[in-house]
């Protein structure tokens, strides 16, 4: 993997074996904030709300989370699925506390290095449990309130975009619950209405995607 920087001065990686980058090169950092915080977790109204994101990667949605969490004073209970964790040399390459809070470099490298298949509380408001698994052979036994979908495109990885998939991730939301992707094509519009979702195409980052979507299960 490649270290990049994008058109909003944060950084992303880049896989070369996929021809992928791991967030939008408009702007990593806009465009996390854009989708998942400002547009999935703001738009719930839990107090204490379960995450789960398809996709711990570099760990910048879930940093963003945090903030968030303790900005907002809402107990956020953090799962994420990943079965590639980024090694940490990189981690440290990408510079995102350094950009976004420097003051709370500690809690961003406290994600990194907390222990996986169990609660690790990371600051009063923010508890994350990682899970090194195949999200398409999981077994989802938890609810959740709001999923952040962040895998890679279709495109790269189609088994990840699956009818069979997002009825499973329809069955884990809690009613009321929301999931938030990057990915606007009609087809994953097209599939997320078939599993049951009611499905809002919203605007895009600033300077990113026109269009993203949020699927809402009544």
């Amino acid at each position: 993997m490649n270290i990049e920087l994008t058109a909003d001065g944060s950084n992303t990686l880049f896989v070369p074996e996929l021809n992928e980058h791991y967030h939008s090169v408009k702007g990593a950092l806009t465009e996390s904030e854009h989708i998942f915080i400002r547009m999935g977790l703001e738009h719930h109204p839990s107090p204490s709300p379960r995450v789960l994101e398809i996709g711990f990667g570099t760990g910048l949605n879930a940093f963003l989370t945090l903030l968030y969490a303790d900005k907002a004073q809402r107990l956020v209970r953090y799962t994420t699925l990943e079965r590639y964790p980024v090694p940490s040399e990189l981690i440290e390459q990408l510079d995102y506390p350094e950009r976004i809070c420097p003051e709370r470099a500690a809690d961003f490298y406290a994600l990194h290095r907390a222990a996986w298949e169990e609660d690790v509380q990371i600051t009063p408001y923010f508890t994350l449990h990682k899970i090194q698994t195949d999200f398409t052979t999981y077994g989802f036994p938890d609810k959740y309130d709001v999923i952040y979908f962040d895998a890679f495109a279709p495109e790269k990885q189609p088994e990840m975009w699956t009818q069979a998939l997002f009825a499973r991730l329809f069955e884990c939301l809690n009613p009321g619950g929301i999931l938030t992707t990057y990915c606007a094509k009609g087809v994953v519009r097209r599939t997320l209405q078939v599993v049951g979702f009611t499905v809002e195409r919203l605007p895009g980052p600033p300077e990113g995607k026109r269009e993203i979507l949020r699927a809402s299960k009544p």
